[in-house]
């Protein structure tokens, strides 16, 4: 294994191109209306989130940065695999020593996974959902395609729904019944985001659209290829868009069960979907073109009202 050092700045400037796309997600990651703390916590998640994604889809700088921080030759940096196995190890040494039983452990190679080490730490969060991220990442490299929609409920439990469970576990609000809420509002969210991505994930060789759906509505994967949407496309984004809006409404009674500013960032993620959808409805559900996204004002718009339903 190749594990020439990476100098601090090297690890730095990978560190904030990771945390700089927080700015571009369709719901808030850490609003300023939050506690320091809480907003340091949500960004060390979403930078661990973000990362494997990266590393995941194919996504890193080029250049081989976070392959060294992770011990790795940057030659394999476009190997997912090897990378998502080395961000694995790393991971565990977040975790190693975290409850304070084994001792002092070799810190995190990854300043990404350096900040995450604190947050862990103060809310004794498990390693599972951790993992789930990875595993999903995992497996977009096996899978790339879905029979049904039961079977991409069950990567969104991978791929998703441990982020709505690590924002819980941050803000102590942890329960059974908004777990069931949250993996709600998160498997929509996911799904929403497929939805926008349909174009870009085709060139990634990957449809998450299910193929059941696919032959119910006369859809190919040529079609999904072309400039524009035609109406069986269309027909087909708008059923999985009502999918997700059910969904969303499912989970929206978690904003009203909490208090204070937690139930503010809530309803901003649940208002992030609407607006996602509403924009992609506005595009007569032709998303082939481009990804259809929210404006500032819209999203601010069904935040409020999102406030008012369920407050």
């Amino acid at each position: 294994m190749h594990t020439t050092s990476s100098g601090p700045s090297d690890g730095q400037e990978a560190a904030r191109a990771v945390l700089d796309k927080a700015a571009h997600e369709n719901f808030p990651v850490a609003p300023f209306f939050l506690p320091r703390a809480w907003r340091t916590d949500l960004m060390a998640i979403y930078g661990y989130a973000r990362l494997v994604d990266d590393i995941g889809d194919g996504d890193l700088p080029p250049g081989g940065a976070d392959a060294r921080l992770l011990g790795l030759d940057p030659e394999r940096a476009d190997d997912p695999l090897a990378m998502l196995d080395a961000f694995e190890a790393d991971l565990r040494r977040v975790f190693d020593g975290a409850g304070g039983t084994r001792g002092v452990s070799a810190a995190p190679r990854h300043p990404l996974l350096r900040a995450l080490r604190p947050t862990v730490r103060r809310h004794r969060l498990a390693p599972e959902p951790f993992l789930g991220l990875i595993e999903a990442n995992r497996q977009d490299q096996r899978v790339r395609r879905y029979v049904g929609y039961e079977e991409l409920l069950a990567y969104c439990e991978l791929s998703a729904n441990p982020v709505g469970r690590l924002v819980l576990g941050v803000t102590g609000t942890t329960s059974p019944e908004r777990v069931r809420r949250s993996d709600a509002i998160c498997t929509a969210l996911q799904i929403i985001e497929h939805l926008q991505d349909v174009a870009e994930d085709l060139r990634r060789d990957r449809v998450y659209l299910p193929a059941e759906d696919m032959r119910r509505f006369g859809v190919t994967e040529a079609d999904l290829a072309a400039p524009s949407a035609g109406a069986p496309v269309r027909a087909l984004i708008a059923h999985e868009a009502a999918r997700a809006e059910t969904l969303l409404n499912e989970g929206a009674p978690l904003v009203g069960s909490v208090h204070g500013r937690l139930k503010w960032l809530l309803a901003g993620f649940v208002a992030g979907g609407r607006a996602a959808l509403r924009a992609v409805a506005a595009a007569g559900y032709d998303v082939l073109p481009g990804p259809p996204r929210p404006t500032k004002l819209s999203l601010l718009r069904e935040a409020g009202a999102t406030l008012r339903r369920e407050g």
